[in-house]
């Protein structure tokens, strides 16, 4: 009896709403299970799909057969597809770019050459480094002695036990002839092994012990674990003041879940955080049952991370946004660290938001979820107060130490980027040894320069922005588009050579203090100093262990890191972030002012903070340096409420852009229109606002525009995009991209 043939459905990871059905050829039926990836004839091309499930029959006649399958095992579990699935259908976002997206990055081949050298991610492929050993061979006499300097190696393989080639190559040089001498003779065996990349292979630490809980750390933890114990799902708000202690309730929370044989998954918001608190796992867990995920690694340590977690390897996985499609199964806990931060949010191509779908993964996974901050989310306090999430205060600092001591300074009539008050108080923490931060959210030496002669802004071609002038570069250099000139050069629109500098960042920050404190040892953190491997642990161990005295930076210092010896902040322009287009301004000073201001006085000593403002007066920042959070969630709750804003409604923004302006601008009206129209017809409650140019119009050569759309649920919000989607019918040279709960609307 003839079988019926086998069709499989398959996801392909380009931008296309639907999968595909394919026939499996009589030599790989078993092979083409769910999970594994198989190369597919689309087009004229030859691409990775992914296999969804087989069935039974399908309404496309003379369909294709796939070319072969690139694995042994599934790189999903059923579980997984649940998640990437619901992913897919909230984000309005194609499933096989989902699944490209939660993959590790260099497993796709693209061609039936490449797949003839991928044997699959967990089994061989080209990304996989293997390493020979050595092991005392099954000869002990052999008929001829080896030389000297053979007997030296085999003795110390037998007194080792067993030795890889690179260890034995370390410690003899190049002792290539002598093993295979010895291999030859009985005397050693040789096996290849596959072997991992370690990321903590430089890591030194020494083991802690779980620290004595204050009573509000203590009541955390026991709501936690009483949760975890019932493989319950909950979502706890952990909010806690700067240097609270909430690392520690995270730490013990977890040793609880290991305890009953579950795993943690932990997301950081920014890679800067990861090397701190990497360290406070390993001191606490040991290196071996840990992994971490995010960009900073290499793309084979990545991929090695990865198939670790995939086999069952790693018990606690920390790493950035991209880590919620960790493949970790049985998840006790999820933790989600600074959860107010905006960096959770991806910005391009699949724009999902990971403290988002951490509470999806948790509630599917039956798992406590902790979103913790000192400054939590607009959101996240109105959800609290609903009882969506169940609040859990630290309201005091470790040790009952004090919160620091604040002051405002106008700047009103002050030139100097660092004002005398400020100075004055850098030069005594000097003179007590001790440290200092000092925090400027914007990078380059000067903000832009200008003509003198004519007036104009150096500008760039590609982009509706000012050049940033970068003097150790020597470059005027757009922080978009990477657009760069020699500087100070001259001016485009009338050859002017005297250009005025205007503004301030941090290289320019770091210039005055050298000058300021030339006995200072100064540190610089924004991206032109962390662009290499392994920059951020560098410059973090600089400060803590006291080799430098202040540290200059923008938003990457802000935040979670706990420097023991520094007493001393300054903010330098505090207001930057407040004339942003976007209703979220003042949420995002206020935090942001909050998390620097809580660096200071974490140890013994207390701390002090100078706080430079033109406008001093602001809620946000009168809020953060009064620490007073309760009183600008009330005021920046109330604003939300009489402006329709989240918590009270929810966004989705349609991005439209194109090389041509006019036919951008057209495609912008035609989608409003069309969108107005069909919310009328299918009755969905949602306003269209705009089109309008975004605040920064044009962007690497491309013209921008948005319609920001307002729902009260978030179910019109989709059914009005979902049908749009089926009727607009865009140009292929104008780009469109939908961004569900977006956070940057720039």
């Amino acid at each position: 009896m003839i079988s019926p043939p086998q069709i499989i459905e398959v996801a392909i990871p380009l931008y296309l709403d639907r999968t595909f059905h394919y026939l499996v050829p009589a030599p790989l039926q078993g092979q083409a299970l769910p999970g594994r990836r198989a190369l597919v004839p689309f087009g004229r091309r030859k691409v990775t799909g992914y296999i969804l499930e087989t069935t039974p029959e399908s309404s496309i006649e003379n369909l294709k057969e796939i070319i072969a399958v690139l694995d042994s095992e599934p790189l999903w579990t059923a579980g997984e597809l649940e998640f990437f699935r619901w992913t897919a259908a909230y984000y309005l976002h194609p499933l096989g770019e989902v699944l490209r997206t939660a993959l590790p990055a260099g497993i796709n081949v693209r061609s039936a050459k490449d797949a003839a050298g991928e044997a699959g991610p967990l089994t061989g492929g080209k990304s996989v480094r293997r390493e020979k050993y050595y092991l005392p061979g099954p000869t002990s006499e052999p008929a001829r002695q080896p030389g000297a300097r053979a007997q030296e190696i085999l003795t110390f393989i037998h007194e080792t036990g067993e030795s890889q080639a690179s260890l034995l190559r370390k410690r003899f040089g190049n002792c290539s002839p002598q093993l295979k001498r010895l291999t030859e003779l009985g005397l050693l065996t040789m096996q290849e092994r596959e072997v991992y990349r370690d990321p903590f292979k430089d890591s030194v630490f020494e083991r802690d012990q779980a620290r004595l809980l204050h009573s509000h750390q203590k009541a955390a933890l026991d709501a936690i674990t009483a949760c975890t114990d019932r493989r319950q799902f909950n979502a706890f708000l952990l909010y806690g003041v700067t240097g609270s202690g909430k690392t520690e309730v995270y730490l013990q929370a977890i040793a609880h879940v290991l305890q009953l044989g579950l795993n943690a998954l932990v997301l950081v918001p920014e890679i800067a955080l990861t090397p701190q608190l990497t360290g406070r796992f390993q001191a606490r867990f040991g290196g071996a049952g840990l992994a971490i995920l995010h960009s900073g690694l290499s793309d084979g340590e990545r991929y090695d991370e990865w198939r670790r977690i995939r086999r069952g390897l790693a018990r606690i996985v920390i790493g950035a946004r991209s880590a919620v499609f960790a493949p970790l199964e049985r998840i006790g806990i999820i933790i989600v660290d600074e959860e107010h931060e905006s960096s959770f949010k991806q910005s391009d191509g699949l724009r999902y938001n990971a403290r988002d779908l951490s509470l999806v993964r948790g509630r599917m996974e039956q798992a406590a979820v902790v979103l913790g901050s000192a400054t939590p989310l607009v959101t996240s306090i109105h959800a609290a107060s609903q009882g969506r999430l169940t609040l859990l205060e630290l309201p005091e600092r470790v040790e009952n130490r004090p919160l620091p001591v604040v002051e405002r300074v106008a700047m009103k009539g002050i030139k100097e980027t660092v004002s005398p008050p400020l100075a004055r108080m850098l030069n005594e923490t000097l003179e007590q040894k001790q440290q200092a931060i000092v925090f400027l959210n914007r990078r380059g030496f000067a903000t832009f320069l200008v003509c003198s002669a004519c007036g104009q802004p150096l500008s760039c071609p590609n982009c509706s922005v000012t050049l940033t002038y970068h003097r150790q570069r020597g470059q005027s250099i757009c922080h978009y588009c990477d657009y760069a000139v020699p500087a100070p050069g001259t001016c485009p629109a009338c050859d002017g050579t005297e250009l005025t500098e205007l503004g301030a960042g941090t290289e320019k920050l770091e210039h005055d203090l050298k000058e300021l404190l030339p006995q200072a040892r100064l540190l610089r953190m924004d991206s032109d100093t962390t662009s290499g491997k392994g920059s951020h642990e560098r410059l973090l161990s600089k400060m803590s262990d006291g080799s430098a005295d202040i540290l200059i930076g923008t938003q990457m210092i802000a935040k979670g890191h706990d420097f023991p010896g520094v007493t001393l902040v300054g903010v330098i322009n505090a207001e930057a972030g407040l004339g942003m287009p976007d209703f979220r301004a003042a949420e995002r000073t206020f935090q942001l002012l909050s998390q620097v201001i809580g660096r200071a006085g974490r140890g013994e000593l207390p701390g002090r903070v100078l706080v430079q403002a033109y406008d001093t007066g602001h809620y946000a920042i009168l809020s953060a340096a009064g620490h007073d959070a309760a009183g600008f969630y009330r005021q920046e709750l109330e604003f939300r409420q009489e402006a329709g804003y989240p918590p009270f409604s929810f966004l989705a923004a349609v991005g439209i852009s194109g090389m041509a302006e006019q036919l951008v601008s057209e495609q912008a009206e035609q989608s409003a229109r069309l969108l107005i129209k069909l919310k009328q017809q299918i009755g969905a409650r949602v306003e269209v606002l705009g089109p309008a140019q975004s605040p920064i119009y044009r962007l690497r050569s491309r013209y921008r525009r948005q319609i920001l759309l307002k729902a009260v649920t978030r179910g019109d919000l989709h059914r009005l995009i979902l049908a749009w989607r089926q009727h607009s019918r865009p140009p292929t040279t104008v780009r469109i991209a939908v961004d569900i709960d977006p956070l940057d609307l720039l």
